[in-house]
């Protein structure tokens, strides 16, 4: 892409930042340019988003039934899925979805959900439970 066709859409993703995006400039050399985001990209990050509240909202629900640990729960409404908590903590994919059974998360040790805790930014008392809902 080049410099002067870099998208200046005002994203309302970025909050009034900028981006920096690789073009080229009249020269043909690579630099980095500011972008303030386009419409393409503001849409598929709301639907993104959008998608991970409604999974959230669901292993809610799971959770509160007994279905599912709060684990699970507190993946979707940090924005991570199975394949980005995998990567961030270490530990394999299957490993995490048995994780997600309450019997399972209840025995796991306290290293395990330090791991948890941390990719998430929160306690492990905070993992362990799930947040009131607001009404």
């Amino acid at each position: 892409m080049k410099a002067q066709e870099v998208p200046q859409d005002d994203s309302s993703i970025y909050r009034g930042e900028k981006r920096a995006v690789y073009a080229t400039s009249k020269d043909g050399e690579y630099g980095v340019v500011a972008s303030s985001g386009w419409d393409a990209e503001e849409e598929a990050t709301q639907q993104a988003v959008a998608e991970l509240e409604r999974l959230s909202d669901e292993a809610y629900e799971a959770c509160e039934a007994g279905e599912a640990s709060p684990l699970e729960f507190h993946m979707y409404s940090k924005r991570l899925d199975l394949l980005s908590l995998s990567q961030a903590t270490g530990l394999f994919q299957w490993r995490i979805k048995r994780h997600f059974k309450p019997a399972v998360f209840a025995k796991l040790s306290d290293k395990i959900l330090e791991r948890y805790a941390d990719v998430m930014g929160i306690t492990t008392q905070a993992l362990k439970q799930l947040p009131k809902k607001e009404s």
